[in-house]
């Protein structure tokens, strides 16, 4: 003897028609829907024969600000503290011929471990280490990831957007919501260099 059939459907479940069964209306309906985005205006890139040329505010490979020749780093160590994956690594020297008393005298960072947080240009009382726009890095072994000061360092002039865009960030109020000696914010080597640069060409064009 048969037994009943069983009824597995929901409460709430749809009875489906002929059509719907044979799923045809909503294949065409996805056709539909592809073919009408074929036409529609693209917004990828045929990488690499057209490159994407990232904002200031982008965070790509860090490097090290060369400045006159030589880096502009101190060696405090603070961005290789702040690291979170323990990506940088330096080792100092005294120097006698410049007004800084300490300098890389070598400085590694592994981009197999760097996760591109920023945090190393946050911390960097001298703006010695910024995030540049690069982003396309292939090696072909480990030992290719770990980038030297030859690798590292990067001419000032090269990096005029990513400095000027720190330097809105890092000062958005001075001037807008009140005014105060610029003087008062000044801390590191860096900012006592461009300062008394600056008073020295005020005082040679009020002379004139």
């Amino acid at each position: 003897m048969a037994g009943t059939p069983v009824n597995n459907a929901t409460p709430n479940e749809r009875t489906l028609n002929i059509w719907e069964k044979l799923y045809l209306p909503e294949i065409f309906k996805g056709l539909k829907y592809s073919y009408s985005k074929m036409s529609a205006p693209r917004y990828t890139f045929e990488y690499p024969e057209e490159q994407w040329y990232p904002p200031d505010s982008y965070r790509g490979r860090p490097v090290l600000v060369e400045e006159e020749g030589r880096p502009r780093c101190v060696s405090c160590g603070l961005c290789a503290r702040s690291c979170p994956p323990l990506a940088i690594s330096m080792q100092a020297h005294e120097v006698f011929d410049d007004v800084k008393e300490r300098e890389p005298e070598w400085f590694e960072i592994n981009m197999l471990r760097c996760i591109y947080c920023g945090f190393c240009e946050e911390v960097c009382p001298e703006e010695a280490i910024v995030m540049s726009k690069e982003y396309d890095l292939t090696f072909h072994d480990r030992e290719e990831a770990h980038f030297g000061l030859d690798r590292l360092l990067v001419p000032k002039e090269f990096l005029a957007d990513r400095l000027a865009f720190l330097e809105r960030q890092k000062n958005p109020q001075f001037g807008q919501q009140w005014d105060f000696p610029k003087a008062n914010n000044v801390h590191t080597l860096r900012n006592r260099l461009d300062y008394a640069l600056a008073e020295a060409k005020d005082t040679d064009s009020a002379e004139a």
